[in-house]
């Protein structure tokens, strides 16, 4: 019997983000996808490091890896669509819900419990809150590239996604923030010297 998981989830490639806006870089769900995974690593990280956590580094980033793999059956929607009101969240909540479903299906089932929980969501609010914190740190990321690249474009989504990264309230993310991040809109030349 052929399982199809992986075929589905390599085609995380083909789903582009951003659908919305004018991008000057494009960008699909399998690149945020692993820039998200970086990021939870850093935050667990610093959170470990220099906070005190005993965050379980490996297993956060397993579920980051993971996070966006049901937009290979729901496609990327954006978020002024999902949050225009509480009716249409609720529904892509269920629909969401559906693709988990019929993703955790086509997994062989002797692997089935090694990956239902990374596609099925979190157990731990506390390890989904880091994730969401690197999902949201991506973003204002790509916002300020945006910028940067002289695209106004993404000046709004760049203040709505600052406004959610203050009240997530992680100093682990301020301290990316502050000391990691700056050198993210660095040019190659500036980044050499």
């Amino acid at each position: 019997m052929e399982h199809h998981f992986f075929a589905y989830l390599y085609r995380m490639r083909y789903i582009e983000r951003w659908s919305l806006m004018r991008s000057t870089v494009r960008e699909n769900v399998a690149e945020h996808s692993f820039h998200v995974s970086l990021l939870t690593h850093v935050l667990c990280t610093i959170g470990n490091e220099v906070f005190g956590r005993s965050w379980p580094t490996d297993r956060v980033v397993s579920m980051a890896l993971f996070h966006d793999a049901t937009e290979v059956i729901t496609g990327d929607i954006p978020t002024p669509v999902k949050h225009h009101n509480p009716h249409i969240l609720r529904n892509f909540r269920e629909l969401e819900q559906l693709a988990a479903d019929k993703l955790v299906q086509m997994i062989p089932g002797e692997l089935r419990h090694a990956y239902e929980p990374l596609i099925l969501g979190p157990a731990d609010p506390e390890l989904a809150r880091i994730v969401k914190a690197a999902d949201l740190l991506d973003a204002y990321l790509k916002c300020a590239a945006e910028l940067s690249a002289g695209n106004r474009e993404f000046g709004t989504a760049k203040k709505q996604i600052e406004q959610s990264i203050t009240e997530l309230n992680m100093p682990e993310v301020e301290y990316f923030l502050t000391r990691l991040a700056p050198s993210l809109e660095k040019t190659l030349d500036e980044l050499s010297d």
